[in-house]
């Protein structure tokens, strides 16, 4: 997910609900179903990295489907359709592996090996993007990995496919590729992070104008929706001794292990919780205050202010009466509307370098 100061790096290309036409999909299994190839038909036979839900997998062979997803709203719209969903792959000699990579380089990348890894001698492997995502540089990446068998396009979306041929895979590479998106230390060793979460080797600007404005005053139990790697729940522990438990939230199961790494050490006798949740779904609890740079990328490179409206909504519902809403945003996104809506005070605290924080208190019909 995209938050301010950051590029869009952490879900794939195109995220759609189940209910909605999601052609990156329907790319990637049209050579199934105009039947230039074929399914396998024996239960557990197709590995799908980062799957997404949608009305063109009732396609597939009942039982043969092992989805892979670490992102929560995918995740749950798998579930709704009936899918036990992995949040990492497990095990090797599939006939066929599907995939949708995501936009960052690396973690695509590392993706795309793992499948090669992952597919038996003979196995398919299937991928697909949209051409303004990198759909011609994944073929070519595929290619040399290993090999190219074909390619199909439809609504400016590539397919690639090729069949593993042990002669013609690159051994070195796929080893190589396998290791880009590994955990590893940054910043001098202050966090553990891994490309393809937010702002994953670097502190955008924004978190860090949010924690610069946070009063040591804030006290009690508290949460952090979209936490990330963890820098601002590490600031709010750091910056507010008389907070005594403190809940992450965070869509990406990558990005919310990393943060139970580097937040834990700081919590010095205080409660911790780790959620792996799609925020705008509800918290389960109430809270003194809560912190948030909320995400408003999802989909390709359009902005979609729906889900940080999602996280003001699911905050103002789970404050305390009297409890504090910090929350920063770019400057343009309209997120005024609602939070005026929700809440009876709301300030503007600062306004900088493009990027806005906002203390907002006393949500309504607390």
């Amino acid at each position: 997910m995209n938050r301010p100061g950051g590029s869009a790096e952490l879900p794939p290309a195109c995220i759609e609900s189940a209910a909605m036409s999601d052609t990156v999909l329907e790319t990637l299994l049209l050579p199934f179903l105009n039947g230039t190839l074929d399914l396998p038909q024996t239960r557990g036979s197709i590995l799908f990295l980062r799957a997404r839900a949608g009305a063109d997998l009732k396609e597939l062979p009942e039982g043969a489907l092992v989805p892979v997803q670490s992102f929560a709203p995918d995740r749950d719209a798998l579930a709704a359709q009936g899918y036990t969903v992995l949040h990492q792959a497990e095990g090797e000699r599939y006939p066929l592996v599907l995939v949708l990579p995501p936009r960052q380089k690396q973690e695509a990348r590392a993706l795309l090996a793992d499948a090669v890894r992952r597919a038996a001698p003979g196995g398919l492997i299937v991928v697909c993007a949209t051409n303004a995502e990198g759909g011609k540089a994944l073929e070519g990446d595929l290619e040399s990995l290993a090999g190219l068998d074909g390619k199909l396009s439809k609504a400016k979306c590539r397919v690639a496919w090729t069949i593993k041929d042990e002669a013609r895979v690159n051994g070195a590479l796929v080893a190589e590729w396998v290791e880009l998106d590994a955990v590893r230390p940054i910043l001098d060793g202050q966090f553990l992070s891994r490309p393809g979460v937010f702002a994953w080797d670097h502190i955008d600007a924004a978190s860090a104008l949010l924690a610069a404005n946070l009063p040591a005053s804030l006290s009690g139990e508290g949460a952090d929706l979209g936490a990330g790697f963890g820098y601002l729940s590490t600031e709010v522990l750091k910056r507010c001794a008389k907070v005594t438990g403190l809940d992450l939230y965070e869509a990406e199961q990558r990005a919310l292990d990393l943060a139970r790494e580097n937040v834990t050490p700081l919590a010095t006798g205080r409660r911790l919780g780790f959620h792996w949740v799609d925020v705008t779904k509800g918290l389960n609890k109430t809270y003194d205050f809560i912190v948030t740079n909320p995400p408003f990328h999802q989909t390709g490179k359009a902005g979609r202010t729906d889900i940080g409206q999602g996280f003001v909504r699911a905050a103002a519902r789970s404050l305390k009466p009297g409890g504090h809403l910090w929350l920063v945003a770019n400057r343009h996104l309209p997120y005024e509307g609602v939070i005026n809506e929700v809440f009876a005070e709301v300030i503007m605290v600062a306004d900088e370098g493009g990027y806005k924080v906002i203390h907002a208190r006393k949500a309504r019909g607390r």
